[in-house]
């Protein structure tokens, strides 16, 4: 926890300095209050006392209480802005390290987790700063302040005042080694909840579709029902406080009058009033001092679940980074649109056997690189190693002639447009999603929007649409089908203008006509760069420059349609299955 605390700013220390001044005035006028009261008690009791002085005195207790209500008041507002500061500053810190996690390193995490870590984790760290900023530093100083002022007025006093102590931070100790390992589960049972309902809201269409909805809420009910028990468990050794806490206190009180009162009366006329005065003072210190060590043990027992959240950040903050920037920071390539595999194996980070084994080719400027395969055979993994999602095992893979790993990511993925397998849009409107993202130096114009949905023939439904252009898009794109997704994601990666484009089955939920006619704008409005595709249909890939067939993970064949028909075993079996032996002799 030190460790993230590390992150307070200047302004942060000055006002937690402002606020530490604060509560010493604080303390020194909650004190001061007895001391009065004690002279207030002393003239009612003495013969020829003035009213006046009684007033005096009483006034003073009424400016003390004011001056302390006003200290407490401005210290809470210091605490809340320091806490909701830092803690926004953590969250900040925290969602620019995820967006910079590698895709091996969100999977160790999961999604749900990181989400938990973001949010619930960072409130309960912004909890313990709010309050603790007050508790833990009034209460040790009134503790020490208070004791040092009552040492000197009785030693039954004060060991009875010990006694009571000894019993409540016994209690708290007992619960304290109960509950504190339960805290590191409740955040994991927070984790889960969040994961099953991450999952109900996305897979809600095939939940309603086999009628799953009773499975799914008992998958929920269960998480939902483990972290209510815990932490109705919590709560109870908690509640167990309030009572033994008033306990203490009643019976500490009923213990220095029954002392006090064995005290006076064995002491001479002339000490009654004096240890009279003293009683009354001593039992209103004895009680600033079992509040400020109950203040203490509550921030005790924020500590523990606050300590294992701010473990749970630091994870994720020290998570060292698969995937690392080049010192590139320039486009100093003396190639253009040329992407080549040399060699290239890879294998995932936590698996043992190689997914790619020995793959190498080129795609020149201009070319179409077509990929294709059974399922699994690695298609997808071998290019999304050019944007570097993940980086190769051994090999290397060129771009413009230069190693991926050289550039800076921003610049190399601005080389680039990508097509994922899935479509993914965002909450927002059309243009705010074709325009997506930072394109270096050149900016996406309403021309170039409007230019990039017509190519990626998305420009008959979105003129029907209302609004148009700026009409609403949900998030994930829920309110539309899943080819105006696949077109609007395409004319996306359309609009960058990019040297590379990268199609990863990008036109699968396409019918025939519409992927035909896609693709026949497409060559013409890219023919300066380079298509890298990956496809299932034979239809999609037959026009292709070139075409790499892979076989699990290996290259089993590199060519044109007609010469891999001939050479490619393959090749001509996955394009037989898919086309009669006419329409492959025509094509």
């Amino acid at each position: 926890m030190l460790k993230l605390f590390k992150n307070f700013n200047k302004k942060d220390v000055t006002l937690i300095v402002v606020a530490f001044i604060l509560i010493l005035c604080q303390v020194w006028l909650d004190l001061k209050m007895p001391d009065y009261m004690s002279e207030i008690t002393k003239l009612v009791q003495t013969e020829g006392s003035k009213m006046q002085d009684i007033l005096v005195n009483g006034g003073l207790m009424l400016l003390c209480a004011l001056g302390s209500l006003i200290s407490a008041v401005i210290v809470g507002y210091l605490a809340s802005n320091i806490s909701a500061s830092f803690s926004m500053k953590i969250r900040k810190k925290l969602f620019d390290k995820v967006e910079n996690l590698g895709v091996h390193e969100i999977k160790q995490f999961s999604t749900s987790s990181l989400i938990t870590r973001t949010t619930n984790d960072i409130t309960q760290i912004q909890m313990l700063i709010s309050m603790g900023l007050q508790m833990m530093i009034k209460a040790p100083i009134t503790a020490i302040w208070a004791v040092t002022k009552i040492l000197n007025k009785s030693w039954q006093w004060s060991a009875i005042t010990a006694v009571f102590l000894v019993i409540l931070l016994s209690v708290i100790a007992v619960i304290m080694v109960i509950v504190m390992p339960r805290f590191k589960i409740v955040q994991k049972l927070i984790d889960r909840i969040n994961g099953v309902t991450r999952e109900n809201l996305t897979g809600i269409r095939v939940i309603r579709a086999f009628n799953a909805e009773d499975y799914q809420e008992s998958k929920f009910d269960k998480s939902n029902n483990d972290l209510t028990k815990l932490q109705l468990f919590n709560q109870r050794m908690f509640a167990i406080l309030n009572p033994v806490m008033y306990l203490v206190m009643y019976f500490l009180t009923l213990s220095i009058y029954f002392v006090g009162a064995y005290l006076i009366k064995e002491a001479l006329m002339v000490d009654k009033l004096t240890l009279f005065g003293d009683m009354i003072v001593f039992s209103s210190y004895s009680m600033q001092v079992i509040m400020s060590f109950l203040m203490l043990a509550m921030i005790f027992m924020m500590v523990p679940r606050a300590g294992v959240s701010a473990s749970r950040i630091n994870e994720v903050l020290d998570t060292e980074l698969s995937i690392q920037d080049g010192d590139m920071e320039t486009d100093e390539a003396k190639e253009k649109g040329t992407v080549e595999f040399k060699n290239v194996s890879f294998k995932y980070p936590d698996a043992e056997e190689y997914l790619l084994h020995d793959i190498s080719f080129k795609a020149n400027k201009g070319e179409t690189v077509a990929f294709i395969g059974s399922t699994g055979s690695g298609k997808s993994t071998l290019i999304n190693l050019v944007p570097r999602f993940y980086d190769v095992t051994d090999g290397e893979i060129l771009v413009d002639g230069i190693n991926v790993k050289k550039y800076k990511q921003e610049i190399l993925r601005n080389k680039i447009g990508y097509v994922p397998q899935k479509a993914v849009l965002f909450n927002g409107t059309v243009s705010s999603n074709v325009a997506y993202g930072d394109n270096g130096k050149e900016k996406i114009t309403k021309e170039k929007i409007k230019e990039a949905v017509k190519v990626a023939q998305a420009e008959e439904f979105v003129t029907k649409m209302e609004k148009g252009y700026d009409a609403h898009i949900a998030q994930s794109g829920t309110n539309i089908s899943g080819g105006q997704k696949q077109r609007l994601s395409i004319a996306r990666a359309i609009a960058r203008n990019p040297e590379i484009y990268i199609f990863d089955d990008s036109f699968s939920a396409l019918d025939y006509k519409t992927d035909a006619v896609l693709r026949k704008e497409l060559k013409k409005y890219t023919k300066d760069a380079t298509s890298l595709i990956v496809a299932q249909r034979i239809g999609t890939i037959m026009n292709a420059d070139k075409i790499v067939v892979l076989e699990k993970g290996r290259c089993v064949g590199i060519g044109n349609h007609k010469e891999l028909l001939k050479n490619c075993d393959v090749y001509k079996e996955i394009a037989l299955s898919q086309l009669s032996k006419e329409e492959l002799e025509n094509a």
